[in-house]
């Protein structure tokens, strides 16, 4: 299965860099993550528990990253086992321009397979899941780089979710 898509995030090209090689911003943003650890130069390791129709399985895998273009593009390949469940996977190329005020604008090409009980479920189910989760992982980035965008919401904390958002760039800035 192949996607493409593209996002404004409202922080500069380095931030969003930075955010998108950090083993915490990954964990925080990846639906499912349970474990993330590792670093951009040698790979990551994660644990993702995942839901797919009736099909429900704990992933382990790994991604490695190459055609690193600091701080313009990066391609991230990655597989992950999730049992009898079966295997997921992929790579994706994820490029980095200047967007609009001063903002970045991300642009990322998936490409993407399973193996398993979780072929058997049929493209239909797996290609509405998958780019499910890549509009979750792209909306839970953009707000942990982001943040509110309204700063008194940020200052009172109204509800946890605002608390988190915009973590990354706090720590950066």
């Amino acid at each position: 299965m192949q996607m493409s898509d593209s996002r404004q995030i409202n922080a500069p090209q380095d931030v969003v860099w930075a955010a998108i090689l950090n083993p915490d911003v990954l964990k925080e943003c990846v639906p499912g993550c349970t474990e993330m650890a590792g670093s951009a130069e040698d790979g990551f390791e994660a644990t993702v528990v995942q839901k797919v129709g009736p099909v429900k399985a704990t992933f382990k895998g790994q991604v490695t990253l190459s055609d690193v273009d600091a701080p313009n593009t990066v391609t991230l390949n990655g597989e992950g086992k999730g049992g009898a469940a079966g295997f997921a996977k992929g790579g994706a190329v994820v490029t980095l321009a200047p967007g609009e005020n001063g903002g970045t604008l991300l642009t990322y090409d998936v490409d993407a397979s399973v193996g398993g009980k979780l072929a058997q479920l049929g493209s239909r189910i797996i290609d509405g899941f998958a780019k499910k989760m890549a509009d979750q992982f792209f909306t839970n980035f953009q707000e942990a780089v982001e943040g509110p965008s309204n700063e008194a919401e940020a200052e009172e904390g109204h509800g946890t979710e605002h608390k988190k958002k915009g973590w990354f760039k706090r720590l950066v800035s």
